[in-house]
């Protein structure tokens, strides 16, 4: 018999990382105070540690935030594309030469383990950049006429699950297309966004062009229903994303919102059962479920779930749940006390409910916010496990006997944002993907994302898509063809 050899520390250094006791606002290219003086703190969630303190932009300050975007978009939007990709060029690479100090601040006010943001978020932070420069000086041939003019200036609001690759898919296309940007980060993970705000003085970005607001929801709130802004775009709950639609009704202000998912991930009994199981976990404990394309409910052929369950059981017994700077950590920590407490209630109504929990062996940090990675078999549609986003590193299983009862069992659900198929067959592939809802749909794989591809999806999980070309429409006036075009 081998001998099993356990991990020993991997810890990647913190202080590489220079964190400031405060920040301010960054408006019109300089960090200034907010105009009441209120801020907040940002903790780190494994440690609970206080590691800087924020300010909390008021109605007054997002006003500002958008004059100084409005003043500066009448200059970078008649700048040549060739230049304002210039600008980008230069981003990504201050970007890539940053990665690690910037993956260091990810993982400590994120939570999400180091290997994910240094090897994932930032490698796809910068590419996002890289991929829009090369757009911004070929936008007559995107597909929206010769001369597809920008919208002004973009009111942009992101979340917490993946905030500097979020701020990216944001920035990077409204910049290309020559908008100016006013930027709220989550209240609960706004450093990387307040990092990015000196990167732009590094790469020499127009003051105004770029503006980063700090605050909660009512700060979201404020620039959303700015009448000068043109632009929303959103990521986060379905919840808000609601609110938002609400409040852009009856304005002429062009959105996108990307929101919640409840995707299935489907096993047949033809697939490569390891690489399934990868597949599995990657997409369901990749940052610990806080995805909002998070295959949350697996569903199994029946003739295989018994074999497909025991190696998925196998596999979640080896991840390693702990400090996100260790290199070693599979799993890291819970982004929010909030969020914990929402995982776990809708755990325990699994429990209630009459599914069957099961977790490996596995010890918590004391201090932090924590959750073992969590299977639920028995699970029913009825389920609100397997009817509501949980967030988090839990699993629902399901089984079906037919392609067709996959289909029908994967669509049933308010939300349409991505599904995975696992088999051997090309044909079914197709068929398929054909009948899912669904925005992406992965094969043999899942959680895989590129800048050229395009990102959405469909009912309650919003509309419009990012990334790719089609990333580029929500920017643009579409420019007419003239009468003698048509």
């Amino acid at each position: 018999m081998s001998p099993v050899f356990d991990y020993a520390p991997a810890p990647e250094s913190r202080a590489i990382v220079d964190i400031a006791p405060s920040y301010g606002l960054f408006i019109d290219g300089e960090f200034t105070s907010g105009h009441d003086g209120k801020v907040f703190k940002t903790v780190s969630p494994s440690s609970e540690e206080v590691l800087s303190e924020v300010a909390h932009a008021n109605a007054e300050d997002v006003d500002r935030a958008v004059k100084a975007a409005r003043k500066a978009f009448s200059t970078w939007s008649a700048l040549p594309g060739s230049e304002r990709a210039k600008y980008l060029f230069r981003i990504a690479r201050i970007i890539q030469e940053r990665s690690r100090e910037l993956a260091v601040l990810e993982s400590l006010d994120n939570g999400k383990p180091i290997r994910e943001s240094r090897d994932a978020d930032l490698p796809l932070v910068a590419a996002h950049f890289f991929y829009y420069a090369g757009w911004a000086d070929k936008l007559d041939h995107a597909g929206y006429g010769k001369d597809p003019r920008p919208l002004g200036v973009a009111g942009q609001v992101i979340p917490w699950n993946f905030p500097l690759l979020m701020l990216a898919w944001k920035i990077a296309p409204a910049l290309a297309t020559g908008n100016t940007v006013v930027l709220k980060p989550a209240e609960t993970t706004p450093l990387s966004a307040l990092f990015f705000a000196d990167i732009c003085r590094q790469a020499g970005l127009p003051k105004g062009v770029v503006n980063i607001i700090t605050g909660d929801g009512s700060t979201g709130a404020e620039l959303v229903a700015h009448p000068d802004v043109n632009k929303v775009a959103f990521t986060g709950s379905t919840e808000v994303g609601k609110a938002i639609a609400r409040t852009v009704a009856g304005t002429d202000k062009k959105v996108t919102l990307e929101l919640g998912g409840k995707a299935a991930n489907i096993v047949f009994d033809d697939a490569p059962i390891d690489q399934a199981v990868e597949g599995i976990v990657g997409g369901i404990f990749f940052n610990q479920g806080h995805v909002c394309c998070a295959g949350s409910r697996l569903l199994v052929q029946e003739s295989v779930q018994e074999e497909l369950l025991d190696a998925l059981k196998r596999r979640m017994a080896t991840l390693r749940v702990g400090d996100p700077l260790d290199k070693n950590t599979d799993i890291g920590a819970i982004n929010s006390a909030e969020q914990l407490g929402r995982i776990t209630a809708l755990a325990e109504a699994g429990e209630a409910e009459g599914a069957d929990r099961w977790a490996p062996p596995c010890e918590l940090p004391s201090s932090g916010y924590w959750f073992a990675p969590t299977l639920f078999t028995g699970v029913t549609q009825a389920h609100r496990i397997a009817r509501e986003e949980i967030f988090g590193p839990v699993l629902s299983v399901l089984t079906f006997r037919t392609p067709a009862e996959a289909v029908e069992k994967a669509n049933n659900t308010p939300y349409g944002l991505s599904a995975g198929i696992w088999t051997e067959k090309g044909s079914r592939i197709l068929w398929m993907a054909d009948k899912l809802r669904a925005g992406v749909v992965w094969a043999n794989t899942f959680n895989q994302f590129d800048p050229a591809s395009p990102f959405g999806g469909y009912k309650e999980s919003g509309f419009g898509r990012e990334g790719g070309r089609h990333g580029l429409e929500a920017y643009l006036v579409p420019s007419k063809p003239k009468a003698s075009e048509k």
